[in-house]
C-alpha cells in the first residue's frame, strides 16, 4: 500500500500545471510624444528600422483609406516625414510595415483576401520604393474570418513573427495569437513548436503587435481582453527567453506606458521603445520611453 500510494502521489505531481516562470525585470522609464515634421495625421503601427534611421508607419487603421508612410531620423523624438512609401498602397488598408537588416520589407494588405484569404506581402524596400512584391505564401489559414493582421520579421529575415486572428460578418477580432515561422528553402513556414514556444505569451485575451529584438531574446507585444468594448485598454507586455531555442517566459508589463497604448518597436541596441498612443481627442500619436536596465 505504502509503494502504490507513493505512485498515486508522483503522478499527481507529475500532472500538476507547472507554474510559469516571469520574465525578469525590464525597466524603462519617461513617456515622451515623438515629432514627425511635415506630418498631421494619425501615426499607427510604427516600425524603426534596424539602423534607426528610418521610421515606417501607417495612418488610421480605421480610415477609408489606410497607407503606409515613412520618415527619416533627425534625433531620437524627431522624425521627418517623406511621405507615402512608393509600390505598396492601394484603395484598400495597407498597413503594419517591418524590414529586416537587408531591406526584405513586409506589410499587411486586404486588397485581395475575398479573392486568397491572405494579407502578408513582402517586398523590396530602398528610398521609400518598395519593388519585387510577392504574396508571403504558407502563413494564411486560408479559411475565410482568419486574418493576419499583424508582422513583424527578426533582422536576420529567417524568422516571421505573425497574427492568426479571428473574424466575423459583425466585427472581430474574437481570438489572437502570435504564431512563429521561420525560413526552410527561401520560403517561410509555421515551426511546429511555435505552440510551445509561446505558451506562456499567448492567453484567452488578444495578443497581437509583435516586436523582436535583434537577438531574439526578447519579444514585446500587445495585449487586450475580450470583448473588445469602448472602454478596453491594451498594454504593452515584454517576454524574455535565454536561448533562441528556450520558450518564452511569462510575460511582464511596461510599466512606464499608460494610456490606450498598442504595437511596441525597439531601436538598434534596444534602448529605447517607441509606440502608438490615443490621445484624449481619438487621434493616435508617436511617443517613446527609455530603458534603465
Amino acid at each position: 500500500m505504502k509503494l502504490t500510494f507513493a505512485f498515486v502521489v508522483l503522478i499527481l505531481i507529475a500532472c500538476e500545471k507547472k507554474e510559469a516562470t516571469p520574465s525578469p525585470n525590464i525597466s524603462f522609464e519617461g513617456s515622451q510624444r515623438v515629432t514627425i515634421t511635415g506630418y498631421t495625421d494619425h501615426v499607427m503601427e510604427p516600425f524603426l528600422s534596424r539602423d534607426g534611421n528610418t521610421l515606417m508607419f501607417n495612418n488610421s487603421n480605421e480610415a477609408v483609406n489606410t497607407n503606409l508612410h515613412w520618415a527619416t531620423r533627425v534625433n531620437d523624438s524627431t522624425f521627418e516625414y517623406k511621405g507615402e512609401i512608393t509600390g505598396v498602397n492601394t484603395a484598400s488598408l495597407e498597413g503594419v510595415p517591418t524590414m529586416d537588416m537587408n531591406g526584405n520589407f513586409y506589410f499587411v494588405s486586404t486588397r485581395d483576401y475575398d479573392q486568397i484569404l491572405a494579407t502578408l506581402y513582402q517586398g523590396i524596400f530602398d528610398k521609400g520604393t518598395v519593388t519585387n512584391l510577392t504574396l508571403v505564401e504558407n502563413i494564411s489559414k486560408y479559411q475565410a474570418g482568419w486574418v493576419n493582421f499583424d508582422v513583424e520579421v527578426d533582422s536576420s529575415g529567417e524568422t516571421l513573427y505573425f497574427v492568426d486572428g479571428r473574424f466575423d460578418q459583425s466585427g472581430g477580432p474574437y481570438e489572437s495569437d502570435i504564431v512563429i515561422a521561420q525560413k526552410e528553402n527561401g520560403e517561410f513556414q509555421r515551426l511546429s513548436n511555435s505552440d510551445e514556444l509561446l505558451a506562456d505569451v499567448n492567453t484567452e485575451a488578444l495578443e497581437y503587435a509583435a516586436c523582436i529584438s535583434a537577438d531574439n531574446l526578447e519579444l514585446y507585444f500587445t495585449r487586450v481582453a475580450v470583448p473588445l468594448t469602448v472602454s478596453s485598454k491594451p498594454e504593452i507586455l515584454v517576454a524574455t527567453r535565454e536561448n533562441v531555442n528556450d520558450p518564452f517566459r511569462a510575460p511582464i508589463r511596461i510599466e512606464s506606458i499608460n494610456g490606450f497604448v498598442e504595437a511596441a518597436t525597439i531601436s538598434p541596441g534596444g534602448k529605447i521603445l517607441y509606440y502608438h498612443k490615443k490621445e484624449s481627442d481619438g487621434k493616435f500619436s508617436l511617443y517613446l520611453t527609455r530603458r534603465l536596465k
